[in-house]
């Protein structure tokens, strides 16, 4: 009985980094309640990722990774964005004093989810990240953050928003104007309001945000003082096709009514369930693709000995003349097996994988190519050796000898002085 897990039966997996607080005089690690109902409603299974020190060299343990969900947490390290100086010390002091138990740096949560986002991003795997997460998003992909909104953004506007509120954490609200042509315009489609038609009223606890969105991405919707508080990747959205990178500054898993679990707007929702969808679709594509690559006639054993022969042949192999037929179709073997894993794998990494199918099987062309020039040039040697006289080849064979004993002379004295610098 094969030992392989059955990829079907593996429900999708969702990671969570969880924050760090103080209870009982001790470290305690959490994630928010909501975050987990809602990705476990849709069909997924959350994967807390514990914020301890080490855990970012240890991501490779939590595979498989079909979603990264990205929520609460501190402020990220202004170095990493190049914000290490937008504010004087005064400033620092005051913001500190303000808020201080955001303020505060978390190197080891920093370090694990810019690596989880970037992994995201260089594989394609679903990613939504709310508040602190849509931050780590932005940085990831070279954008950059006010340190302080009051500080650095309100002082240029005369629509100043209140972004938290410590006394009414979760009925604290705010309008924000939704942009159209945006999957957060189609989720809420039903419910907005003002005078554009083109309003909601959003829960929000930040004091930083977007200050610079990074290139790739596409705004989704601006609080009245100018602050982005939604983006969108749009080249990698498309639920159904298990793609979704996203970043949502306001919480909308927070948006309920007073007293209830019921959403202030159907579209609060929907956020979720595409995500999961993505997440859903993202898995059944992988599976797919590792099931095309086990069903690929070839046993380890020639797989190895394929990359050790194009290896070989690349870094001057000198018996490669009699490497022939079984080795020749071995590379081909090596070639398929490379073209087909990458159908499990991102576009990029797909075109790498490729390339390196292509090389080997280069390889195999190039064997052959050899080989047949090496023939071909043994051939015509021996025929025109035949027509030569006795003396001629002798004197052949006495010019290619001193030829050889020349050659060593030389070598010996180009590796004198590498060998004496080595002593």
């Amino acid at each position: 009985m094969s030992s392989s897990p059955d990829l079907s039966r593996i429900l999708p997996r969702v990671l969570i980094v969880s924050r760090r607080t103080v209870r009982k005089g001790k470290f305690v690690n959490f994630v928010g309640e909501y975050h987990l109902d809602l990705v476990v409603g849709y069909g997924a299974v959350p994967v807390i990722v514990p914020r301890v020190a080490g855990v970012h060299a240890m991501l490779d343990s939590f595979e498989p990774i079909h979603g990264v969900l990205l929520c609460e947490g501190e402020d990220i390290n202004p170095s990493l964005y190049g914000g290490h100086d937008a504010l004087t010390p005064e400033q620092l002091e005051a913001v500190r004093r303000l808020h201080p138990s955001d303020a505060s740096i978390d190197h080891d949560k920093d370090s694990i989810e810019l690596l989880l986002a970037r992994r995201c991003l260089e594989r394609g795997i679903p990613y939504l990240g709310i508040c602190r997460g849509s931050q780590v998003l932005n940085v990831a992909c070279g954008g950059t953050l006010y340190q302080d909104v009051d500080q650095e953004l309100h002082h240029d506007t005369d629509t100043p928003v209140v972004h938290m509120d410590y006394a009414d954490y979760d009925g604290h609200r705010h309008p924000v104007h939704v942009l159209p042509g945006t999957p957060l315009h189609d989720w809420f489609a039903g419910s907005l309001a003002g005078e554009e038609r083109d309003e909601i009223m959003v829960n929000s606890y930040h004091h930083q945000g977007v200050r610079r969105l990074a290139e790739r991405f596409v705004p989704m919707a601006f609080a009245p003082d100018g602050l982005v508080e939604g983006f969108y990747d749009p080249d990698a959205y498309s639920p159904g096709e298990g793609k979704f990178v996203m970043g949502l500054q306001f919480h909308p898993e927070r948006m309920r009514k007073a007293g209830s679990d019921e959403f202030d707007y159907p579209g609060c929702a929907k956020a979720y369930r595409e995500f999961v969808r993505a997440v859903v679709a993202y898995q059944a594509k992988l599976a797919a693709a590792a099931t095309r690559v086990l069903n690929v006639p070839l046993r380890g054993k020639v797989l190895f000995r394929s990359f050790s022969l194009a290896k070989n042949m690349y870094f001057g192999c000198d018996d490669v003349q009699k490497t022939a037929g079984d080795d020749r179709r071995d590379l081909d073997a090596a070639a398929e097996f490379l073209e087909t894993a990458a159908a499990a794998l991102t576009s990029q990494q797909e075109k790498r994988l490729k390339q390196m199918g292509a090389t080997v099987r280069n390889a195999s062309g190039y064997l052959n190519s050899r080989l047949k020039v090496n023939e071909e040039r043994e051939a015509a040697a021996r025929s025109l050796m035949a027509k030569m006289s006795m003396a001629q080849l002798s004197s052949l064979a006495a010019f290619y000898r001193a030829m050889g004993s020349i050659c060593g002379d030389v070598l010996d004295a180009k590796l004198q002085p590498a060998a004496t610098l080595h002593e």
